[in-house]
């Protein structure tokens, strides 16, 4: 099929990578959370429920916000959006830094320290989610019907990417100061923000007839299914992301050494688990996906299952490697199964209207992440492996699912 259409607003390559790195940076200043503030806000006297308290609420606020935000990006341009998101990620991470900071030297203590966390998280919920409403938009109208399930999907892969490489990268940070990791996504956001002014081309009104394609309704028969799915699907991984460092935490129970305080051993463990996942998903993901295309009814159920294999390992085998090996495990399981199930949801749909599929499934992630952290640090509360075993369930459920009925569907509408 030719392509003979013309991009509404045209970017450069250069400037869909940099709108692509600045999802990235997103993706990882976000996730960086669950490796280093989980475990420090509990040092600072949070109980385990109010630390999931004050992300589940920053994330609910922050998914309640990015259709305002789109709109926004529509009225004032997409350029001002990214590019006051990505600031406001930085001072607010900063702001938010201080806080802990306060609560962990004791400046602060019982519901003053929530209290003065979630302020901070409030404002990030609100003034933050402006990035990924714009970014799609902005790469919307500089993509054509034939090339614009590719081009957002750049968009999806690169803030997953970024959600790997952020926690990996506490690892390497974390011996510097348990705090350091903040500092790197603090920084890296904001200098992408600068980046992004300099590069990106001013949003321009034009008099053209948009080519936008009209967004899918949540409850449209063929996405649904599959948004639903991958909702679940990452609430059971927001329930582990959530609990991780506080379950290696408990139970290799570190002690400050003449090098480094607990605090900062606990973060990097941490981030190694999480660098074990980014590890397994990278090498699958372009080592195998991207080169090989397989299937993705075929790799669904073995990606599921797997993850809930890893995810029972790393509670039975208690050395430190053997957990590493697990997630190991994880990762390529998620490595098959986010891939597929995005595809198969892009898939459901016509050729024309798979740009819209694949904005409407992106919502599936922070959606997830709303109710998961809440339910893992109320699981954990219970009993320490509960979260691994239940989130473990669930894509034991999903695996079944996956195979008894995805599996048999056709990969492109009738």
């Amino acid at each position: 099929m030719t392509d003979t259409e013309t991009p509404l607003r045209p970017l450069t390559r250069l400037q869909q990578s940099m709108i692509a790195l600045a999802m990235m940076a997103m993706g990882a200043g976000m996730t960086i959370n669950f490796v280093v503030v989980a475990p420090l806000a509990r040092q600072a006297g949070l109980a385990p429920i109010e630390v999931a308290g004050i992300l589940t609420f920053s994330s609910a606020i922050y998914a309640f916000m990015i259709p305002i935000w789109g709109r926004i990006a529509d009225r004032i341009g997409r350029k001002r959006v990214m590019v006051f998101s990505l600031m406001a990620m930085g001072l607010l991470n900063m702001a938010f830094l201080f806080a802990l900071s306060a609560a962990l030297a004791g400046v602060v203590t019982g519901l003053a320290a929530f209290f003065l966390l979630a302020f901070t998280r409030l404002w990030f919920g609100l003034l933050a989610p402006g990035l990924q409403p714009a970014s799609m938009a902005a790469m919307t109208d500089a993509t054509t019907t034939l090339t614009r399930a590719g081009g957002l999907g750049m968009l999806g892969a690169s803030m997953s990417v970024g959600s790997i490489l952020g926690p990996a990268g506490a690892a390497i940070l974390a011996p510097f100061g348990a705090l350091v990791p903040l500092w790197g996504t603090i920084i890296l956001n904001i200098v992408v923000g600068i980046i992004l002014a300099f590069v990106l081309p001013r949003t321009r009104k034009t008099t053209r007839a948009s080519h936008r394609p009209t967004p899918l309704s949540v409850r449209d028969s063929r996405v649904a299914p599959h948004l639903i799915f991958l909702f679940i699907y990452f609430m059971a991984i927001g329930m582990i992301q959530q609990t991780i460092g506080w379950f290696i935490e408990d139970r290799y129970n570190f002690v400050d050494t003449a090098a480094h305080t607990a605090s900062e051993i606990a973060v990097r463990h941490t981030g190694i688990i999480f660098s074990c996942l980014a590890a397994a998903m990278i090498v699958v993901q372009f080592g195998y996906i991207v080169p090989r295309r397989p299937d993705p009814r075929k790799i669904l159920p073995i990606g599921l299952g797997l993850v809930a294999i890893g995810y029972i390992c790393a509670d039975t085998f208690e050395p430190f490697w053997a957990m590493c090996l697990s997630f190991l495990i994880a990762g390529v399981g998620g490595a098959l199964a986010v891939p597929s199930a995005n595809a198969l949801g892009s898939l459901s749909v016509d050729r024309h209207e798979q740009g819209s599929a694949a904005a409407l499934l992106a919502a599936a992630p922070p959606a997830g992440f709303v109710f998961g952290p809440l339910i893992g640090a109320g699981l954990y509360s219970i009993a320490t492996p509960l979260t691994l075993y239940a989130s473990a369930g669930v894509m034991a459920v999903l695996c079944i699912y996956a195979f008894l009925v995805t599996s048999k569907k056709t990969l492109t509408p009738s």
